[in-house]
C-alpha cells in the first residue's frame, strides 16, 4: 500500500524538527523581537524615558507572545495581509 501514509522502504528520510519549527526569541519571533527591543533601547536610552521605555518593551513583548502562541507565523501572514490588502477585493 503506497497511498495514505504508507511508506515506500529506500524513501524516508528524517527531518530535525528545529528545520522546520520558527525561530523564536523569548516565545517571541525574532525580528519582531528584536524590533520591539531597538524601539524600547531607543525611547529609555535615547530620550532618557526609562519608565516608558520598560513598559513599551513589556507590553510589546506580551503582545508578541500572545500572538505567536496562537500562530507562530504571524508575522509574515500580517506582512502578506498589508501588502496584499485590496489586490483580492471584491
Amino acid at each position: 500500500m503506497i497511498g495514505a501514509g504508507g511508506h515506500i522502504e529506500g524513501f524516508e528520510a528524517p527531518i530535525h524538527r528545529s528545520l522546520v519549527e520558527p525561530i523564536l526569541l523569548g516565545g517571541a519571533p525574532r525580528s519582531i523581537a528584536i524590533v520591539n527591543g531597538t524601539v524600547a533601547a531607543a525611547l529609555g536610552l535615547g530620550l532618557q524615558q526609562w519608565i516608558a521605555g520598560l513598559v513599551v518593551w513589556a507590553l510589546g513583548h506580551t503582545l508578541a507572545v500572545f500572538a505567536a502562541r496562537r500562530d507562530p507565523n504571524f508575522a509574515a501572514v500580517l506582512a502578506r495581509h498589508l501588502r496584499l490588502s485590496g489586490h483580492l477585493a471584491c
